[in-house]
């Protein structure tokens, strides 16, 4: 589409038919089940304003997002940016996500880019609406375009004034987004930057939010699936009578996949449990207790050499330091097991579920159901709880099949064993660092070696089309996780490289910080083995390696030791107790090396007898550039730093040779209220520049911030996460002798 907004006219601008399609709202309530109707039902192509952005004859204004808000806020800062550049009140704004019928596909909602990109696009649209429509305005005004203001969505100018909703009289926009538009001067802001309480908080906090899992549509029917014994188990046969007891209960068989559906959701519970089937399994995955071996013995199938500086092969120097991190297997454990509800009639599909990747989902059920994108409507809801690709899609699949089976809408909802169980997971990450030390006392050689498997953020294959033998991707697509293995440290010689292993065991997907979270572990914990080995000072000694011209990250470091009050000195702790032992760690980050800076102080309390680890407070100097809502931006920061020490502490998959075993709270423990630490945070505004992510950042740095605050209270290097009481007295007793 050619832009047309320096040419604008009256005609041009106000074109077409009125009347946008708002047809689901998730900010205002659930509301009427949508016209379900597939296809688009407005415009969703990226750059074009009417994607982004109404105004209907009341003057409200509806935002359309492909990005998603789950749990982040993102809702309320997209709210903020547009009420800001149209200058209206930000009641007067809604937003609706990730309805592909209705929002535009700006790629799925990870790597901390909601508002960084997909935010950037709508404050544009809202920016190009604004001054189009300034434009319009003045010529009918007949004055200069900058003698106009705009106060609460109206235009006015000497004498006259006319408002959004009467210029547009119900027509829609018809202008491609200008990405070189004026934006508002960050100094005239009123709402951007303001500590608003996201959408939806209140709700949560009382009870009365409505997630995915309250949805429900006339006609829809329970159902549960029932999984297999084994990850690569083969269905026999199965015994319906064992269930005859049971009214109205539908068996649904596909190849492997086998589901019950019920009119009650009770009753397709029991069903479920009571349900005899035979199974062939078999065992596939790996001994548990050889998995750093097994990950080490995987073939390579390539490498990506993630930085090259240098000749780290002729760097000089006798002294050499080397250690091996891991970092186990993670599950989401979203606190709402995943739910979907679909409606498969006549050939077309409408699917509402949680998934963080709407427009993906529908490319994907289009392949498994082998019809056309535009006979597929996938809706976004809010799910509870979320930290990447869990097992929405999987669900999404699964209710969507089912409804095709039986001919009626049919709710899927997960039960915590499925969750923990056959939702993808973050994949074991195995990591070689070493050094060498010249006579001068400055590393002249890093290495860095990443055992990961291969694959990026691409389609996580649908669980259900497997078992159903129906077609799906079978790639692996853990994430981006070669991300933050370079390190931002200037040595002279440099070299790290990813390891891209053959496969892995279970499947795969991206959870918080997908690679980032494990390769700074280790990058930031074996600096501070370094920092200990030359007897400096941790922060200290990283404000010198870092680029001297990088004002932004020697400013987080210089607000971090202000901060925390750091006291200079080397790591370990030279005066302790026998038994409660106490001491600070640091850590840092650039984010990918290029946007949000973190630097970290953890303290903790070490107790010697039992082996477990308190962290009792956190302090985070933060700069991501523009904050949008500082609110948002503190919950953000606050949740990195509770969600990554429970991983850190505690998290921990377990598996035997069939499948996964770790299939509940008792068996997969996180971190309880009482636990929580303390997070004090500064953050560094920057209105004036970009606003960067938050959603991942600070998590990145927590787990090398423990494990260095450990070794200054203990002596002991925790190189393998979780640090769980265990591998604490080991560490101990081995350093005591």
């Amino acid at each position: 589409m050619t832009s047309i907004v320096q040419n604008l006219t009256r005609r041009s601008l106000l074109k077409g038919a009125g009347g946008l399609v708002v047809a689901f709202s998730v900010s205002r309530g659930f509301g009427p089940a949508a016209a379900q109707a597939t296809g688009t039902l407005k415009s969703v192509a990226e750059g074009v304003v009417d994607s982004y952005l109404s105004i209907d004859a009341d003057g409200l204004v509806t935002v359309y997002s492909g990005k998603i808000d789950y749990g982040t806020g993102v809702r309320t800062g997209f709210a903020q940016m547009v009420a800001e550049e149209l200058s209206v009140p930000l009641d007067r704004v809604s937003v609706i996500e990730g309805d592909t019928a209705l929002t535009p596909d700006q790629g799925p909602t990870y790597g901390s880019l909601s508002i960084e990109v997909g935010g950037k696009a709508i404050r544009e649209a809202a920016a190009t609406a604004r001054e189009a429509m300034l434009g319009v305005a003045a010529e009918r005004f007949g004055v200069e375009k900058d003698t106009l203001g705009i106060t609460d969505g109206v235009i006015g100018g000497g004498s006259d004034e006319i408002s959004y909703s009467e210029l547009l009289n119900g027509k829609h926009f018809s202008l491609d987004v200008d990405e070189n538009v004026k934006l508002k001067d960050p100094k005239t802001f009123t709402i951007v930057g303001q500590p608003i309480i996201r959408d939806g908080l209140p709700g949560k906090i009382t009870g009365a939010f409505h997630y995915m899992q309250d949805f429900k549509i006339d006609g829809m029917a329970h159902a549960r699936v029932v999984r297999p014994p084994a990850m690569e188990a083969t269905l026999d046969n199965v015994d319906e009578s064992s269930i005859a007891h049971l009214p109205d209960v539908q068996i649904v068989r596909k190849g492997n996949f086998l589901a019950v559906v019920a009119e009650t959701e009770w009753t397709a519970v029991r069903a479920a449990r009571e349900l005899t089937a035979n199974w062939t399994t078999v065992e596939s995955l790996p001994d548990q207790a050889e998995i750093w071996d097994h990950v080490r013995q995987t073939p390579i199938v390539e490498d990506d050499v993630t930085s090259d500086i240098g000749d780290i092969d002729t760097a000089k120097g006798e002294r050499q330091i080397s250690a091996t991190y891991d970092f186990a297997l993670h599950t989401h454990g979203s606190i709402g097991p995943s739910c979907s509800v679909a409606d498969f009639s006549d050939g077309k599909l409408v699917s509402w579920s949680s998934s963080q990747a709407t427009h993906r989902l529908r490319r994907q059920l289009s392949d498994m159901f082998s019809i056309s994108e535009e006979d597929i409507r996938c809706i976004y809801i809010e799910g509870a709880g979320c930290y990447g690709r869990n097992g929405h899609e999987d669900a999404a699949a699964d209710a969507a099949l089912l409804s095709r089976e039986i001919g009626r809408p049919v709710r899927v909802q997960w039960m915590r064993h499925d969750e923990h169980g056959w939702a993808p997971h973050g994949p074991p990450t195995l990591i070689d660092l070493s050094a060498r030390i010249d006579d001068a006392g400055e590393v002249s050689a890093w290495k860095g070696e990443f055992f990961i498997p291969q694959g990026a953020g691409g389609r996580v294959a649908l669980l259900g089309a497997n078992l159903a033998e129906l077609p799906t991707s079978h790639d692996l697509n853990p994430g981006g996780i070669t991300n933050d293995s370079a390190i931002p440290y200037g040595f002279a010689n440099v070299r790290t490289t990813c390891h891209r292993l053959e496969t892995t065991p279970l499947r795969p997907s991206w959870i918080r910080a997908p690679g980032r979270m494990q390769n700074t572990f280790a990058n930031e914990s074996f600096l501070d083995e370094i920092a200990a080995e030359l007897g400096v000072d941790p922060l200290a000694y990283r404000r010198s390696l870092i680029d001297q011209s990088d004002s932004r990250g020697l400013d987080v470091l210089d607000r971090l030791k202000e901060f925390s009050k750091w006291e200079e000195r080397p790591s370990p702790r030279s005066q302790q107790g026998e038994t409660s032992l106490t001491g600070r760690g640091m850590a840092y980050v650039k984010y990918e090396l290029r946007r949000t800076y973190v630097g970290v102080v953890a303290e903790v309390t070490v107790d010697a007898n039992s082996g477990g680890i308190r962290v009792d407070r956190f302090f985070v100097a933060h700069d991501c550039g523009q904050i949008i809502n500082p609110a948002g931006v503190r919950a953000q920061i606050e949740g990195c730093v509770i969600q990554t020490t429970s991983r850190t502490l505690m998290e921990d998959l377990t598996f035997d040779r069939k499948m996964v075993t770790s299939l509940d709270w008792a068996s997969y423990p996180i971190m309880r209220f009482k636990d929580v630490p303390e997070v004090h945070i500064d953050l560094i505004e920057r209105p004036d520049d970009a606003p960067w992510g938050v959603g991942e950042p600070t998590a990145v740095v927590v787990s090398a911030a423990i494990s260095n605050a450990v070794f200054d209270a203990a002596g002991i290097k925790l190189r393998s996460v979780p640090f769980k009481p265990a591998k604490v007295r080991a560490a101990l007793a081995e350093m005591r002798g």
